[in-house]
């Protein structure tokens, strides 16, 4: 088990308060080593802060620009670099101003370490189309930033995530208390558990203990850090894979009997591992739910390869536990239409099941379904484009603004 990130939740405001950041860089440097100290591995340390379009004043403000947004990222990420944080977070763009998502791909080509996100639901179980849409927009355009289509990795739609969440790209900072919390890196420990242990129930309670005891001792050196610069807000334990079988949450669903990921078994499997997380008693930030990345994942992407897992299956097993969809390879010509319409599922999903849902969907230019990628990155395990279904915004969802979805959570028979 390693730290995926320490994420830091400021509001170091706009025009930048460097002071504001040193004393972040401060504290993160020091949280780092004491973590590193206690024997866990520190990946990388993030900073959020909060949404780009409220820190520029939006939607109040009318000379707001695409200029003026570009320097604030410019000027957000050489500091935070300065102070010795690796990607900054600076998402999401509003509903409230339209206008924020459409700067995301040349804010996204003008840098390197810096993630953005788009919400696509209101308040009140809404649900805003031109959100949706815009999202969608963004994706098509960001695709072809570079050859590859990488630079999706640093947008995700958002689907009633709050703030707070420590991985990227959906974290974002509310409020004016400085936080802190971990994002964790734990799909060995699903591995371990039901390699060792043959009996489900056993295997379970393996897996709850051990989840527990890292978050006991962790918790101990955060105790020890103090918290008059920054609040723990505490752990997302979303299980989330490493390209390596041993570290594969592809490799636990199969321990679990499920022959292949994707075929009959793997609902049951994905909700299983889930309630087993939700039996752990730590203090609790973001998801903590299971992330499916395929191509974060060796076994994912290699049942993607094969066929056996799809689109719809990630999406049917986010129901139960996930997060979303993420790091999926979609056909470089899908257009925005088919883009939004996906989203539009995420985002109803969402908000009848009453949890947060992300998409970060990655069009490879110049592929087609079945092609292999051939992404040259190290977090990434290589799969092939998957098949999507051409789908529309069309008809009466076209000209709506925003639509009520409400929850289903505590709705019984009648």
């Amino acid at each position: 088990m390693k730290i995926r990130s320490i994420t830091y939740f400021c509001n170091p405001g706009w025009p930048l308060d460097e002071a504001v950041l040193q004393q972040a860089g401060t504290f993160i440097q020091a949280a780092r080593s004491a973590f590193e100290a206690a024997g866990y591995e520190v990946q990388t340390v993030r900073l959020a802060a909060p949404p780009f379009p409220l820190l520029m004043g939006l939607p109040d403000r009318q000379d707001a620009s695409l200029a003026e947004a570009l320097q604030l990222v410019e000027s957000y990420e050489k500091a935070a670099k300065n102070w010795g944080y690796d990607y900054i977070s600076l998402g999401p763009a509003l509903p409230a101003a339209p206008v924020s998502y459409t700067w995301i791909p040349d804010l996204l080509a003008a840098s390197q370490d810096a993630f953005f996100s788009g919400m696509m639901t209101t308040g009140q179980h809404g649900i805003s189309l031109p959100a949706v849409r815009a999202c969608a927009q963004v994706i098509h355009q960001a695709a072809d930033i570079t050859p590859d289509g990488f630079t999706n990795l640093r947008f995700a739609a958002l689907a009633n995530v709050p703030a707070g969440a420590p991985f990227f790209p959906a974290a974002y900072h509310q409020g004016h208390q400085p936080s802190f919390a971990l994002a964790i890196e734990a799909a060995d420990l699903a591995v371990q558990a039901f390699s060792q242990n043959g009996d489900l129930q056993g295997a379970c309670q393996d897996l709850v203990a051990a989840i527990q005891s890292h978050a006991l001792a962790l918790t101990r050196v955060v105790e020890q850090l103090g918290q008059e610069t920054a609040v723990f807000a505490g752990f997302d334990f979303s299980l989330a894979p490493f390209p390596e079988h041993s570290r594969s949450l592809g490799a636990a669903f199969e321990q679990l009997g499920v022959p292949r990921v994707g075929l009959p078994g793997s609902l049951a499997a994905a909700a299983i591992i889930a309630a087993a997380l939700d039996q752990a008693h730590f203090p609790r930030a973001g998801f903590n739910g299971l992330f499916m990345p395929v191509l974060e994942d060796a076994i994912l992407a290699l049942r993607a390869s094969e066929g056996s897992l799809e689109l719809k299956d990630l999406l049917l097993y986010s129901a139960v536990c996930g997060t979303g969809l993420d790091t999926v390879p979609l056909p470089g010509d899908t257009n925005p239409a088919t883009l939004g319409a996906i989203l539009l599922d995420l985002a109803a999903l969402a908000q009848r099941l009453d949890k947060p849902l992300t998409a970060r969907l990655m069009p490879v230019p110049g592929k087609t379904a079945g092609d292999p990628t051939n992404f040259d990155f190290p977090y990434f395990a290589n799969s092939r484009v998957l098949k999507v279904n051409a789908g529309t915004l069309q008809r009466h969802l076209e000209g709506e603004v925003v639509f009520t979805l409400p929850s289903r959570k505590g709705r019984g028979s009648r």
